[in-house]
């Protein structure tokens, strides 16, 4: 049961969305969408598909307010700019996603813009309010921050620990969130 949620096809292709999946109130989810296992996409957020494709990987979370889209093939990108978030993934509140890959374990912090062609490799990270400007590749391990963003250092062993932590916990309160509003649905049917 998704109340409040936009769910829509375009040029002929739907969003798929996991069962497990959670999807907040104020979604919009458009287009050519592919949603895993247990990602939760949390309160109005936007993912449009209608130029390109977006998948979103198992147990990954989109935080409150963030904005996906992709970019339509051109002469010099004959397969445009898909967005692609691999399993794992955390992003923060108020990000902008656009036309990039984020791969598995990846992290994108709150108020953080990623642009087209823009790579952020396993167990990378872009800090809070940063600006990925397009075709920048974050390394392995990698921290960058800053408008535009650079290198700022390696990531330690505690700090990739307390990211998994993180996609755990948003696994967790995912569900939770999704059993509450459930109850709060079926409470005012019967009321």
């Amino acid at each position: 049961m998704r109340h409040d949620v936009t769910i829509a096809a375009i040029h002929g292709k739907a969003p798929r969305i996991h069962d497990s999946a959670f999807i907040a109130p104020g979604c919009r989810i458009i287009g050519d969408v592919e949603i895993g296992p247990d990602v939760s996409i949390w309160y109005n957020c936007v993912i449009r598909a209608d130029v390109n494709r977006v998948v979103i990987g198992a147990r990954s979370n989109i935080q409150d307010g963030t904005v996906i889209h992709c970019d339509s093939p051109e002469p010099k990108h004959p397969q445009g700019f898909p967005t692609i978030i691999g399993e794992d993934v955390l992003v923060g509140h108020i990000a902008m996603i656009h036309g990039c890959t984020i791969e598995d374990r990846g992290f994108v912090g709150l108020s953080t813009t990623v642009m087209n062609g823009c790579v952020i490799e396993s167990d990378g990270m872009l800090a809070a309010g940063a600006l990925l400007t397009p075709n920048k590749r974050i390394g392995a391990r990698q921290l960058w921050g800053g408008r535009p963003a650079a290198y700022m250092r390696d990531l330690t062993d505690e700090a990739i620990a307390g990211m998994r932590a993180g996609v755990a916990h948003y696994v967790e309160n995912g569900r939770a969130h999704k059993a509450a509003l459930e109850a709060a649905a079926l409470g005012a049917a019967q009321g």
